[in-house]
C-alpha cells in the first residue's frame, strides 16, 4: 500500500509500475488479484491507449489504470477509503515538495501533494475555499505516474512549494491565492494532430 510498501514501494502498487509493468501483465495482475473485482478494459479503436476500470472486491468502481501506447501502463489512480490522515502521509513519506489546491465544490476541495522522487500525487481532503488543510485532513486518492507525466506536470503547472497545514487559499490555485507560485510553468503543452 501507499504507507507501507508492501508488496512493493511507490509509484509501484500490488507489483504494477507505471512507466515499467507491460500492459497485459498489468491486467493479468489486477485479474487475478481475490482483492478486486470487475476488471474491464476498454480501447478506442483510433487509439492505441487503453483503460481498465476496477473496483476492490464488493465495493464500489474505484480505480483507473491507463496506457498512452497500450504497451506499457502510463498511470494508476486508486480511490481511497477516507480512514488515512495527511499526518499518516507525512509520517511514512514525509513532507511533500509542491502542493496546488483544486475546488470541487462550494463545501469539497482537494490539496494536491506531489511526490515527485516518487512520481506520485496523493490528494487530500478540504472542506472547500473556507477549508484548510491539517493533519487529520482525509485522504481520498492517489495518482501513480510514469516518470515522463511527473515531468511533464512539474514544468506545465503552477504549484506551491510545500510550507506546512495551512488555509486552502494558501495553497489555491490563481486568482484566489494570496501568494505567489514558488513554481511556475516552463514549457507549454503544445496540442499534436493525434491529440497526444
Amino acid at each position: 500500500t501507499l504507507l507501507t510498501d508492501v508488496p512493493c514501494t511507490a509509484p509501484c502498487w500490488k507489483g504494477i509500475t507505471p512507466g515499467v509493468t507491460a500492459w497485459n501483465d498489468a491486467v493479468t495482475i489486477l485479474e487475478d488479484d481475490s482483492a478486486l473485482a470487475n476488471v474491464q478494459v476498454q480501447q478506442d479503436d483510433n487509439s492505441t491507449a487503453r483503460v481498465a476500470e476496477f473496483q476492490g472486491a464488493g465495493g464500489a468502481a474505484c480505480c483507473q489504470m491507463f496506457s498512452q501506447d497500450g504497451e506499457i501502463v502510463s498511470l494508476l489512480f486508486l480511490r481511497l477509503a477516507p480512514d488515512l490522515t495527511v499526518a499518516d502521509l507525512i509520517d511514512a513519506k514525509g513532507e511533500p515538495t509542491y502542493v496546488i489546491g483544486s475546488e470541487f465544490a462550494e463545501d469539497q476541495a482537494f490539496i494536491n501533494l506531489l511526490y515527485p522522487e516518487l512520481n506520485t500525487v496523493v490528494y487530500a481532503f478540504v472542506a472547500g475555499k473556507t477549508g484548510a488543510i491539517s493533519e487529520d485532513s482525509e485522504l481520498i486518492g492517489v495518482l501513480y505516474t510514469q516518470p515522463s507525466d511527473m515531468e511533464l506536470l512539474l514544468t506545465t503547472q503552477f504549484l506551491h512549494l510545500w510550507d506546512g497545514y495551512a488555509p486552502y487559499l494558501d495553497y489555491a490555485p490563481a486568482p484566489d491565492n494570496a501568494t505567489d507560485f514558488e513554481v511556475t510553468p516552463s514549457v507549454t503543452e503544445t496540442p499534436t494532430p493525434d491529440g497526444g
